[in-house]
C-alpha cells in the first residue's frame, strides 16, 4: 500500500494534494493532468501507478477515486499549447489548471517529479511519486483514464487513425498512418520530430 504522504500529516498539514500527468510522450492529443486530495485516513491497497494497472482496473479505480476524494481536478493542455510552449511548460500549465479545481483547503502539494515554486501551498517533487504516494498514484489514474477516453473519442472523429489502440504514441501502426494520411491539424504535435518532418516536406514542395 502506498504511504509516502503519511510522514507529512500533522496538526498543521491535514490535507495533501497529489498531482500527476499522462501523455507527455505521444505524437498526438493533449497532455492531461490531475490533482487529488483524500482524507488523511483514506486507505486503498489497489491504488497504484496507473502504468501497473489493467485498463479495467484503472476504470474501476477512476470512479472510486472521484467518489472518495475530498476534491479532484482534471485538466488539459492541447497539442497547440504543447507546440507553442514546449511539452514541459504545457505539462505544468495542465497541472496548474487541475489544482485550480481543488476547492478544499490544503497545506501541501506532492507532484510526480515536477517542481513548482508558486502554487498556493508548499510543493515537494517526488521522484517516481506515482509508485510511492497514494494521492499522486490516484492522480495518475485520473489523468490516464481521462486521456485514454479522449483518444478513444478522437478515433471516432478520425477513423483513419487507430487512436483507441495506440493513444497517439509513435507506434509502428501510428507511423504508417501518418505516412499514409499526413498529420491532423490541431491533433498532432507539430513540434515533435516524427510529425514536424511532414511540415518540412510540405515546405520543400514550394
Amino acid at each position: 500500500m502506498l504511504r509516502f504522504e503519511r510522514q507529512f500529516y500533522s496538526d498543521e498539514v491535514k490535507h495533501i494534494v497529489g498531482i500527476d500527468e499522462a501523455g507527455r510522450g505521444p505524437l498526438a492529443g493533449p497532455v492531461v493532468a490531475a490533482a487529488v486530495v483524500f482524507p488523511p485516513s483514506f486507505r486503498n491497497a489497489d491504488i497504484d501507478d496507473s502504468k501497473k494497472l489493467t485498463a479495467k482496473k484503472r476504470m474501476e479505480l477512476f470512479e472510486l477515486i472521484k467518489k472518495k476524494a475530498l476534491g479532484y481536478g482534471i485538466a488539459f493542455a492541447s497539442a497547440q499549447e504543447i507546440d507553442e510552449l514546449n511539452i514541459y511548460a504545457a505539462t505544468k500549465l495542465a497541472m496548474r489548471r487541475a489544482i485550480e479545481q481543488i476547492k478544499v483547503p490544503y497545506e501541501l502539494v506532492l507532484t510526480d517529479a515536477m517542481p513548482f515554486k508558486d502554487l498556493p501551498a508548499p510543493t515537494i517533487p517526488v521522484i517516481k511519486g506515482d509508485a510511492k504516494a497514494l494521492n499522486i498514484a490516484a492522480a495518475s489514474i485520473l489523468a490516464k483514464v481521462t486521456r485514454d477516453l479522449y483518444m478513444d473519442d478522437l478515433q471516432k472523429q478520425y477513423p483513419a487513425f487507430s487512436f483507441a489502440d495506440h493513444k497517439g504514441y509513435g507506434t509502428k501502426a501510428h507511423m504508417e498512418e501518418l505516412e499514409k494520411n499526413g498529420p491532423i491539424e490541431g491533433v498532432h504535435r507539430k513540434s515533435y520530430k516524427p510529425v514536424a518532418k511532414f511540415y518540412v516536406e510540405q515546405l520543400t514542395l514550394f
